[in-house]
């Protein structure tokens, strides 16, 4: 399965929070699963760097290839989708995930409770 997680959930599988859903986790660790991470999730952790809200003992980069995860590009498709989603949540970032999932299929794994209002499945 291919499984997107939200910025989240990267976070905490890094760190090996407790914070982190037991589905979640099994889901993350299972090795037949290929963990996507959205370049809309590392464009979100970007910005809280930036602005001093989060600070990461490594570069998003180094930790998304060490975790063995894949950076998700942004594509057409997914753009048209997010253009017909209904405006239910406001966090542009949090948006675009939910569109890359409706389009590819893909559930996410999430603790955000917004992201089934769109009909995504959602892993926690």
């Amino acid at each position: 399965m291919r499984l997107l997680i939200d910025s989240h959930a990267l976070i905490w599988w890094a760190e090996a929070s407790p914070l982190l859903g037991v589905a979640a986790g099994n889901a993350i660790a299972d090795a037949a699963n290929e963990v996507l991470i959205s370049i809309a999730g590392l464009w979100e952790l970007t910005i809280k760097q930036s602005t001093g809200k989060l600070t990461l003992p490594v570069d998003l980069e180094a930790m998304v290839n060490n975790l063995g995860f894949t950076a998700f590009a942004i594509s057409f498709v997914h753009l048209n989708r997010l253009e017909r989603l209904p405006h239910i949540h406001r966090d542009p970032f949090d948006r675009m995930m939910i569109a890359q999932a409706l389009a590819e299929g893909f559930p996410i794994a999430t603790r955000d409770p917004v992201f089934a209002a769109y009909g995504v499945q959602t892993i926690w």
